[in-house]
């Protein structure tokens, strides 16, 4: 059954959890409050390989999500507790569900690359409501991700979006051509004026203003957010219980990620762990 009491909650922390162990190697050229993927970077969770040009649904065996033990209904999961530490200060831990990625774009071509299939509708990747949550797709995030760098050169970025109430239209991402491995560029603040009040459900194409000087490798990637834990001090452990965390509902096939809103221009060492809890 679902935990619906606090000896319920007593119970699974003690007796009913999966454990799991955060040991991430810093990562450079990193921006101050600009978010950053740890999916690549080596670790525990180990690291994720950079996803094919057909768009997929990772889940918790996909190497480079938090493993889990999955429950059988009514018994679900939610994450319980956590601590974690980072060598810069500032900085912010967040857990998300990784629920669709593609990459294999370049940043080195000026014509528009279309992409078949990344939508999380039922015509598309169909993804389960438990891990979509509202079904207006508000509580799913979408970002553009760098898994190798692109050139230095200003460019600047069309990106054809696919709404909620099945329209489409374009979104403008400022400075492609800065952007290094694992930032990642939030895409709901793009939502252009007109189209406020709708929200993303797939990603059609993406075309550059220029040339960047190098192809690398980019790509889409769709997140739930499930928590999160602030490291305000170098150096320094925080814990954050059920309450501070909100005791995040995990479903089953949860690919759990970690991001970071870094304080310095690397990611920094980070260390920790916490307790999946089920009931």
């Amino acid at each position: 059954m679902t935990i619906t009491n606090t000896d319920q909650l007593i119970d699974a922390l003690a007796n009913r959890s999966s454990r799991f162990v955060i040991d991430k190697a810093s990562i450079i050229n990193q921006n101050v409050g600009t978010f950053t993927s740890l999916w690549r970077v080596t670790g525990q969770p180990a690291q994720g390989a950079i996803p094919a040009l057909t768009p997929a649904v990772p889940n918790h065996t996909t190497i480079g999500a938090i493993d889990f033990t999955q429950q059988i209904a009514p018994a679900t999961s939610y994450i319980g507790w956590m601590f974690a530490s980072s060598v810069n200060a500032s900085t912010t831990l967040e857990i998300h569900d990784r629920v669709a990625h593609v990459a294999g774009l370049s940043l080195n071509v000026t014509t528009a690359q279309p992409i078949t299939g990344m939508d999380l509708g039922p015509t598309g990747l169909n993804l389960e409501p438990a891990r979509r949550g509202a079904a207006n797709f508000s509580d799913i995030q979408w970002w553009l991700e760098i898994y190798i760098d692109g050139g230095t050169t200003a460019s600047n970025a069309t990106i054809n979006v696919t709404y909620s109430d099945g329209t489409t239209g374009n979104l403008n991402l400022l400075g492609v051509g800065a952007t290094r491995t694992a930032r990642l560029s939030p895409l709901i603040p793009l939502i252009p004026l007109a189209d406020q009040g709708k929200y993303i459900r797939g990603i059609n194409s993406i075309t550059l203003s220029a040339l960047t000087g190098g192809a690398g490798n980019a790509g889409f990637t769709a997140t739930r957010s499930r928590t999160a834990i602030p490291m305000s001090q170098a150096n320094f452990t925080t814990v954050s219980d059920f309450s501070a965390l909100s005791l995040p509902e995990i479903p089953n096939n949860s690919c759990l990620m970690l991001l970071l809103l870094p304080g310095a221009t690397t990611s920094g060492i980070l260390r920790g762990g916490g307790k999946i809890i089920h009931g």
